[in-house]
């Protein structure tokens, strides 16, 4: 019986099978990334987050914000051309995707990414100055964020930018969002938190396949009615504008309940189950580098 456990083994079969340096790195381009290795990409791509001035941080909060917003013009297009019909939604929620397209891949900062990537440096270090980072980060990139948002709904709803057949159907989208009770938009807004964490999780193994993971996360977190934050807070701006609420509905009925949701699934439930299933080889990494430096 073969035993794979045989590490001299193993590596015998490996020099037989490889036998250029070139093959090697082809097999290494070929291998998914760990648990672990993802956990580092994710944790250092935190801590130069953790570390931006002030004023990146704004500006491109402020930049996601806005073009968050072309996530329910996009969908508000596709529901007004289409027709009255069951499967309309699988398409329509097609549109919701191509906001956050633009703003993860144009490097912005969006605020429930952040809710996994700058949690892991302070997870890791467990030192008061990191925390101090990370809450400073979240207040300013969650502002700029809804500042974005308000001023592209704001934006939307003047006369003449957009045709009346289209503005209603961006208010129908809207109103679809935000209904329900505080405590709904609570629950329904932890998955949508899930999701965007799982999402940047996946990324830095995804290589080829990014476009399609985000179309996807994106795509089910509409089709299934989750609540997202700044998407969201386009979709109370708009209703805002239009007056068909007021701002402390918008802000204690949706905008809050929906933060807390989506902090809580992104925060409290993903990140805390990722570092359980890494900790242990994180342990074990510095343990062994501090006894190579010893």
């Amino acid at each position: 019986m073969n035993d794979d456990s045989d590490p001299t083994r193993n590596d015998a079969l490996k020099n037989d099978t490889i036998h250029r340096p070139a093959e090697e790195r082809s097999v290494d381009s070929a291998s998914r990334l760990s648990a672990r290795l993802i956990y580092e990409v994710v944790r250092r791509d935190g801590e130069e987050e953790l570390n931006r001035p002030t004023v990146s941080l704004i500006w491109s909060g402020l930049a996601a914000g806005i073009l968050i917003s072309l996530s329910v013009l996009a969908q508000a297009v596709l529901r007004a051309h289409l027709p009255e019909a069951g499967w309309a939604v699988l398409i329509e929620s097609l549109g919701y995707s191509l906001g956050f397209i633009v703003v993860i891949y144009g490097r912005m900062q969006l605020f429930t990414e952040n809710t996994i990537t700058t949690v892991m440096p302070v997870v890791a270090r467990r030192s008061a100055r990191c925390l101090r980072q990370m809450i400073r980060l979240w207040a300013i990139v969650l502002s700029a964020n809804v500042l974005g948002a308000i001023i592209a709904s704001g934006f939307l709803q003047l006369p003449g930018v957009l045709a009346p057949e289209l503005g209603e159907s961006l208010l129908a989208v809207a109103r679809h969002a935000v209904e329900g009770t505080a405590g709904g938009n609570f629950l329904r807004a932890m998955p949508a938190g899930v999701l965007i964490a799982a999402l940047v999780w996946v990324m830095p193994g995804a290589r080829g396949e990014a476009l399609l993971i985000v179309l996807a996360m994106t795509w089910l977190l509409a089709v299934a009615g989750f609540a997202h934050v700044i998407a969201g807070s386009v979709e109370a701006g708009l209703l805002v504008w239009h007056g068909e609420i007021g701002i402390a509905q918008a802000a204690c009925g949706f905008f809050l309940p929906v933060l807390a949701g989506n902090v809580a699934g992104g925060t409290a439930i993903f990140t805390l189950v990722t570092w359980g299933q890494v900790k242990n080889e994180v342990a074990q990494a510095e343990e062994s580098h501090a006894g190579r430096r010893a």
